[in-house]
């Protein structure tokens, strides 16, 4: 495993979850799964993300979106793209948490969240570097909503 390095900056507006992400080389994950399930984390498949595995915390770490994810994957790289491009400039951090915000205040549910900041991502996503077709895979519309694969 190895550290993502955790967090943006100190103010930016976040829902009140955390993510983290496990990252491991791709033959681990069967171990890093029976580690997480023998915890109590319940596995959900990779979700329609290719290579990170989305497992639900137990009742004691509610509040955490956990996902054991291969190194080098797509969804790491996007995960660590918005971190970095949010890190190195404060106008775009500050155009994104007032997207959020806005978008946080109005959206039905998870997946309108999902959906309402989305274009904003994918700003974010071309300012780090990613290719067309990188940002593309990463939309939104390319995930099951949490309707259609209760998480």
């Amino acid at each position: 495993m190895r550290d993502c390095g955790g967090g943006v900056r100190p103010g930016l507006a976040a829902k009140p979850i955390i993510d983290c992400d496990i990252v491991i080389a791709e033959v681990d994950v069967p171990a890093a799964s029976a580690v997480l399930a023998g915890l109590g984390f319940t596995a959900l498949g990779e979700l329609g993300i290719p290579l990170r595995w989305a497992f639900k915390a137990p009742g004691r770490l509610a509040g955490t979106n956990t996902y054991v994810v291969a190194d080098g994957s797509l969804s790491l790289r996007n995960h660590l793209a918005v971190r970095d491009a949010l890190r190195a400039d404060p106008g775009l951090r500050e155009r994104y948490a007032a997207v959020k915000r806005r978008v946080g205040a109005t959206a039905a549910n998870i997946d309108d969240y999902g959906r309402g900041k989305s274009a904003m991502v994918q700003q974010i996503l071309a300012a780090a570097g990613l290719t067309e077709a990188e940002r593309a895979s990463i939309d939104p519309n390319q995930v099951p909503s949490h309707e259609q694969i209760p998480r």
